[in-house]
């Protein structure tokens, strides 16, 4: 023992720091996500837009009630029924909802700066994913734009196949919108049926653009190709079942007491309250304000469709199913029309500077062949300027605002989508309603986050 020999006690005690790659502590980088926060002190103003108050002053608050009988609850993103990744904070009193703060940003999707980093051949791709449930709007809006700034004009055959894909969009995403909110309330037929009606617009939005979504089908100049062989068939099989579905999905909901139940006097929204929050769509129609922008403001030669712009009265839940279920018919209307009377000729415009030569010649001329690639490489170059164009989607005014420095790519591009402005909207419909009414409410809205977070 005498001869081991002795350790000092600092030498035992010593570690030795081994570094391992991948295993470095990340700094803490602090976020803004704390101030989105609904806080207890709030500005007047801020606190009225939470309270639903801003037009018309329906917040009923009992300052006896004690601070511990209110509490606030987090409804989402995760939640399947908010549609998407939509947080809702909601303060309660027992079942009743005192205010409501909607919160988005969870999806960062970034398409309108990427927007700046493609040609504008290359935009319909990228735009035609922002609202996923009626991409041939967005890139209809999408092209308008760009059209209007090379002052050129589609060829009619061009423009009414522009109409007719639109308006089969229109239907295919009301239906989703009738069967989703017929599932958050409890009318599970509903989604059944929606989904089973919407597979046959679908199969011939595949058939001729080669995808079920997301197309990019309506391009600058026209559209990418013409209708397929037998397309005329296709669509008279559309028009000749969904009328008989609409009637069945009337005798399941119109007078249901359940459903009236649930969606009469739900998440009313007044005409001043339309207005005051830019809300547009069927939500703003349900209110009894006769706006559509296929009628004030025409595109694409809808002017000379014949077709009603239903109007509704009450403003609430009940009244935006009905505005779906007959804006579904009266598309029915328009794509009938445009059946009938498809003019022939070409379907993109002549134009050696916008349109790539036919597929054959590639093969055949070698000038084609460089036409082609120059094209779909460097793009086509826009002269400078600004302009601003919108269309009816099935959610509301769905505008493009469009900026060219004269190079092949835009400076900018900015998109009005009604989705986000409807959202504004929610704390009006919630406040002093009920938990239960809020799903109901919601599902109204038919809200696309991938309109909202672009």
């Amino acid at each position: 023992m005498t001869d081991e020999k002795t350790i000092d006690a600092t030498e035992a005690t010593e570690t030795v720091d081994l570094w391992v790659a991948g295993t470095e502590e990340p700094q803490f980088q602090p976020t803004d996500e704390g101030q989105q926060e609904m806080f207890v002190e709030e500005t007047d103003e801020r606190l009225a837009k939470q309270l639903g108050s801003v037009i018309d002053d329906d917040y009923l608050f009992d300052d006896d009630v004690e601070d511990d009988e209110r509490m606030i609850v987090n409804m989402g993103p995760q939640h399947p029924s908010t549609h998407g990744v939509l947080r809702l904070q909601i303060e309660m009193e027992g079942e009743v909802i005192r205010r409501t703060k909607p919160i988005i940003g969870y999806l960062h999707t970034g398409m309108e700066k990427t927007a700046e980093q493609l040609t504008f051949g290359q935009g319909p791709t990228n735009v035609t994913r922002m609202d996923y449930l009626a991409p041939l709007h967005g890139e209809l809006a999408y092209s308008l734009a760009v059209e209007r700034l090379l002052d050129i004009e589609v060829p009619e055959r061009a423009a009414a196949i522009r109409v007719l894909m639109t308006e089969l969009n229109r239907i295919s995403s009301h239906l989703v919108a009738l069967a989703t909110n017929g599932m958050d309330i409890g009318a599970l037929s509903m989604m059944l049926y929606g989904f089973r009606e919407r597979e046959s617009i679908l199969a011939f939005f595949e058939k001729t653009t080669g995808l079920r979504m997301n197309h990019n089908y309506i391009r600058p100049g026209g559209v990418a190709a013409d209708l397929p062989p037998g397309w005329k068939d296709d669509v008279a099989a559309i028009l000749a079942d969904l009328p008989v579905r609409l009637a069945q999905y009337d005798d399941l909901l119109k007078e249901n007491p359940i459903w009236l139940s649930r969606t009469q006097g739900v998440g009313v929204i007044t005409q001043e309250e339309a207005k005051a929050f830019s809300i547009t769509g069927p939500i703003l129609r349900a209110t009894g304000v006769n706006w559509d922008l296929r009628k004030a403001f025409p595109y694409s030669g809808i002017e000379n469709y014949e077709f009603d712009v239903p109007v509704g009265e009450n403003g609430d839940v009940y009244d935006r199913y009905r505005m779906r279920v007959l804006e579904i018919i009266e598309s029915l209307k328009i794509v009938e029309q445009a059946m009938d009377r498809m003019p022939k000729g070409d379907y993109r415009i002549d134009d050696r500077k916008v349109t790539p030569p036919p597929r054959a010649r590639i093969d055949e001329s070698m000038e084609a062949l460089i036409h082609h690639f120059k094209l779909f490489t460097e793009g086509f170059k826009v002269p400078a300027g600004e302009t601003y164009v919108a269309v009816e989607s099935p959610r509301g005014e769905l505008g493009c605002y469009m900026v060219s420095d004269g190079e092949a790519n835009p400076y900018r591009m900015h998109t009005r989508a009604p989705s986000f402005y409807n959202l504004q909207a929610l704390p009006i419909t919630m406040a002093d309603s009920l938990m239960a009414d809020t799903i109901a409410t919601i599902a109204s809205m038919d809200p696309v986050m991938g309109d909202v977070d672009r």
